[in-house]
């Protein structure tokens, strides 16, 4: 085992990477909107594509627990960035709104998410980007069994 590497396996490299990449984002992000988290970016990002997704299935595509989820979208309602309201059909449900500032924001961090992904992906060709998609999908099933 070594410093940079404890394991000496490539599944900590798979987090090390990760991690490097939220910073750098997260920093990016920053510069531009201060009071926002790169989770937020995404709920804000998913929820512009899909305004009907549920909560539990937004939990999932970010990767947070459902009281995670909840005290995030609370937190942007009271930044404004989102509007909560009660689902008419089942009140245990509630409809998510993108308000305006979340729109605004939407605009001003869509150029820098691209950035980052340039910049993570800097010098990989489409190949080499290929075959790590095919294997993180082959480690994802592996674990998934």
């Amino acid at each position: 085992m070594n410093n940079k590497n404890p394991t000496g396996t490539v599944l900590y490299l798979i987090e090390q990477a990760i991690k490097e990449y939220r910073k750098v984002s997260q920093r990016n992000i920053s510069k531009i909107v201060k009071d926002i988290t790169i989770d937020q970016c995404l709920v804000l990002i998913i929820l512009n594509n899909d305004a009907e997704i549920s909560q539990n299935e937004l939990a999932n595509l970010i990767f947070k627990d459902n009281a995670s989820i909840t005290r995030m979208i609370e937190l942007m309602v009271r930044k404004d960035y989102l509007n909560r309201t009660i689902h008419k059909e089942d009140r245990r449900k509630f409809n998510l709104e993108i308000t305006e500032k979340g729109m605004k924001t939407l605009e001003l961090i869509n150029p820098i998410v691209q950035l980052n992904r340039e910049t993570a992906l800097n010098g990989l060709s489409l190949e080499e980007i290929n075959i790590l998609y095919k294997t993180l999908n082959k480690i994802i099933t592996n674990c998934k069994q």
